[in-house]
């Protein structure tokens, strides 16, 4: 299983940014795929999940301004960011979905992530 993050990077306040997530080394079509951050010294926190049949699922802090897409055919889940804010500051990773639960302990593979800073 490889995950590869891309798209990060420096962004001011209100601005918008799109990661990418390339996959492979399994079954892509038939696995749920989730975004999650961390911030350093704190928590993994799932932000956005999407499940095989595109159905898709946000935390509350993301809700509105993330949108989260899947492209079977090309192996990639991307996460369309909105209206950045300076507490969205962290590195994003994105990861497969083994469980019926968006806790990112429970989650599968990851990739190696990708830094998104909000700033002025």
């Amino acid at each position: 299983v490889q995950l590869v993050e891309s798209g990060g990077g420096l962004v001011q306040p209100g601005g918008s940014l799109r990661l990418s997530c390339a996959a492979s080394g399994f079954a892509f079509s038939t696995y749920a795929m989730a975004w999650a951050r961390q911030v350093p010294g704190k928590g993994l926190e799932w932000v956005s999940g999407i499940y095989s049949d595109g159905s898709t699922y946000y935390a509350d802090s993301v809700k509105g301004r993330f949108t989260i897409s899947r492209d079977n055919a090309k192996n990639t889940v991307d996460l369309q960011m909105h209206s950045l804010k300076p507490e969205d500051t962290a590195v994003y990773y994105c990861a497969t979905v083994e469980s019926s639960t968006w806790d990112p302990e429970m989650f599968g593979s990851w990739g190696q992530g990708t830094q998104v800073t909000v700033s002025s």
